[in-house]
Parts: structure tokens; sequence; C-alpha cells
């Protein structure tokens, strides 16, 4: 079945009517009150918008709160300083008697941690429920330790080393 140029053809598309005039309406007319002039010394103003009036006062108060912080981190440096001098201070003190027998308490905390965590640790093998989770654990335990102890060893270092 053969088609004519007609139906062959695509439909014509829809044809818009506009009934309406174009308005001017809302067009702004110079010569109305309703424009607005800037005056003279517009340029040399400090603030000429008011978004730059909104800006100055949003960085005014970062300002302020940058320097509230400020203060807040000496106080906290001094607290930080005066506890430092305490512990270094302390150490300082410590007759050598007490220093070795500081020491001799360390090494047997390291080997006492080190042997229950290891015979836990072997346990857990042997039933069959050691995994990656409980070795975690058992190393973040050492690292926490061995943290506290480097952080005590350097107050003793720092005392003994003030007191020679």
């Amino acid at each position: 079945m053969k088609q004519s140029p007609e139906e062959a053809a695509a439909p014509q598309p829809p044809q818009v009517v506009t009934e309406e005039s174009a308005s001017t309406s809302s067009l702004v007319d110079v010569d109305t009150p309703s424009v607005r002039t800037v005056p003279s010394d517009y340029n040399e103003q400090d603030v000429q918008t008011d978004t730059q009036a909104a800006r100055q006062e949003l960085e005014d108060a970062a300002a302020r709160a940058g320097a509230e912080a400020d203060l807040a981190k000496k106080k906290s440096s001094r607290k930080a300083r005066k506890a430092d001098s305490v512990l270094t201070k302390w150490f300082g003190d410590l007759s050598d008697g007490a220093t070795n027998a500081l020491a001799v308490a360390n090494i047997a905390t390291v080997v006492g941690l080190g042997s229950y965590l290891g015979y836990k640790g072997f346990g857990l093998y042997e039933r069959g429920r050691l995994d990656w989770k409980s070795v975690s654990i058992g190393f973040g335990i050492v690292g926490v330790v061995g943290m506290v102890e480097g952080v005590l060893g350097g107050y003793l270092y720092k005392g003994k080393k003030t007191q020679s």
C-alpha cells in the first residue's frame, strides 16, 4: 500500500495565536521619581552597599572569635607548661635509688603485660578463636602502655637532665 504525499508528510506543528498586545507598563520610565541616583561622594564612602556592610560585620565577628581563640590557646599552653614543669621537677627530685626502682617497675610492667597478653592470645589460638580483632586489641593495649611510658620516661629524662 502506497501513501500519498499528504499522508507521508509530517504533521503540522501547532500554531500559537497571540491575542494580547505587548504591555509596556512594566518598563521603567526614567522621568519618574522611582529612579534612584547615587550620591556624589559614593566612591569615597567606606561602605558602599548593604552587602559590604554585612560582610564587614561578619569579618569583624570572625576576628573577635579568632582573638578569643588565641587567648584560650595561650591560657591552655600556660597550664600545659605548668604541668610539664611540675612533672619535670617531681622526676628531677627523685633520688637515684627511686629512679632505679622506677626503671625496675617499668620493666616488670612491660614483661608482666606482655606475658599476660601472650598467655591470653595463646589460649584463644588453642581454642581457634584468635582473630584479627583480638590481635588488634592486644596491639592497641601495648601501644597505649608504650606511649604512656614514653611520655613519663621523657619527663624522667628531662628531670635528671636539669638536676645534673
